[in-house]
């Protein structure tokens, strides 16, 4: 096990309770997940939506056993990127780390411009204005963050139930709509090939990933060791309920429409109020504002992580007074995102998170493989599934994205070389 260069006897408050780790996994999840994900799913898979659904899943709990494994003897800020480093070798722990920050700040800078997009449109402002609503989402989740998680939370419960209450209202009308629109799928297990299904399980797998940002914030966690594995498999079985009711919703729906990924725009094209869309577009802004709030969250404390080893610089480590908050790997984190905020491609960036994810969930599953038996609640092969779901899932990425992520992955390990020769 390798040790952090960094001394650590200054530690985050333990602030977030039970409660507050499960509304920080669903607002980590539900945003991109249930507004997005799922309609860009069901135009690959369409009736058997449901199936990829279920696969998605099944990898999800195998990977979320894993993390709740994990945090529960090893309890600290930075997620997989500390247990690479203690359960497996600097090398891996590195890879997760940095293939984590680049992601999801790339993550968070997209959705940041969607907003940005949305909200240009509502106001009637030209599109020139797009990057600076960004800028400005972007820094008042900052400033948010900046407050510590107590406070961040108490804003995440608010668009969590938001959120929430947009998905039930789409389902309530799917449902209930006039016979006249639903005719309800079948299965159509033989009329849609399996590659597209699996696309689709990968799509889906990517919603769910949310709930990794339990782990990573294991040091803030009050009784973490209890909290944090019980948090996370309630948030799994959550989040599979409600993606569950809003995917048989979109079933009632088969005519799949091409480029129509938005719950609102399928509502709207089916016979939608105006109260109803204008509702669902809200929720859905709302919750990608909370995307972003957990984003800078959950990469800020890998960047804190990341600092306290060596492998970014030492001075981000430093707390606040009241140890609620780390303001300089925050500030670090919020740099590199209005970076892509002002040059990514919005639909890579989302692409190169699938990437990241599945590599960061690998690692996740080799770590815990290495737990010793007499600490080990979960069994080895629910990590071992984990990790054939995550290589299995990774063959449906196009092939020009893994080059794109194995070349910021080579570009962070010389990185790491070199810190380790200075």
């Amino acid at each position: 096990m390798s040790s952090p260069t960094v001394e650590q006897s200054a530690r985050l408050q333990r602030s977030t309770s039970f409660f507050g780790a499960i509304v920080l996994g669903l607002g980590s999840i539900i945003g991109t997940g249930a507004f997005v994900s799922i309609g860009l799913a069901a135009e690959l898979a369409h009736g058997q939506l449901l199936v990829a659904l279920l696969i998605a899943a099944l990898v999800a709990t195998c990977n979320g056993l894993s993390s709740a494994q994990l945090a529960a003897i090893h309890p600290v800020s930075g997620g997989t990127y500390e247990y690479g480093y203690t359960f497996l070798n600097p090398l891996f722990g590195f890879s997760a780390g940095w293939l984590f920050v680049l992601a999801k700040s790339a993550s968070a800078a997209a959705a940041a411009v969607a907003v940005a997009h949305v909200t240009a449109s509502w106001l009637g402002w030209d599109q020139e204005f797009v990057r600076w609503i960004a800028l400005d989402v972007l820094l008042l989740m900052t400033i948010f963050v900046l407050l510590g998680l107590k406070r961040s939370n108490q804003l995440n419960t608010v668009l969590v139930i938001i959120a929430i209450a947009g998905l039930l209202l789409f389902s309530q009308f799917a449902l209930t709509a006039p016979a006249a629109l639903k005719v309800t799928a079948d299965l159509q297990l033989g009329q849609v090939a399996w590659s597209d299904t699996l696309a689709a399980a990968a799509l889906l797998f990517v919603a769910y990933t949310g709930y990794g940002r339990i782990a990573t914030m294991g040091e803030e966690v009050q009784q973490p060791r209890r909290t944090i594995p019980r948090a996370i498999i309630v948030t799994v079985i959550v989040v599979t309920l409600l993606y569950g009711l809003v995917a048989w919703a979109l079933l009632q729906f088969p005519d799949i429409l091409p480029g129509t990924a938005n719950l609102a725009e399928r509502a709207r094209a089916f016979g939608a109020e105006d109260w109803l869309v204008t509702s669902l577009m809200i929720a859905a802004t709302l919750a990608m504002v909370g995307v972003i709030l957990n984003l800078i969250l959950g990469v800020s404390r890998v960047v804190l992580a990341m600092a306290r080893r060596g492998d970014l610089p030492t001075g981000w480590a430093k707390l606040n007074s009241d140890r609620t908050s780390a303001p300089r790997s925050v500030w670090a984190t919020f740099i590199v995102m209005i970076g892509f905020a002002a040059a990514s491609d919005i639909a890579l960036a989302w692409q190169v998170s699938a990437f990241t994810v599945l590599v960061y969930y690998g690692i996740t599953n080799l770590a815990a493989l290495r737990i010793p038996e007499d600490k080990r609640f979960v069994p080895q092969w629910v990590s071992i599934m984990g990790l054939a779901g995550c290589l299995g899932l990774a063959v449906f990425i196009d092939p020009v994205i893994l080059a794109t992520g194995g070349g910021l992955l080579l570009v962070g390990l010389m990185w790491h070389l070199f810190r380790q020769r200075a």
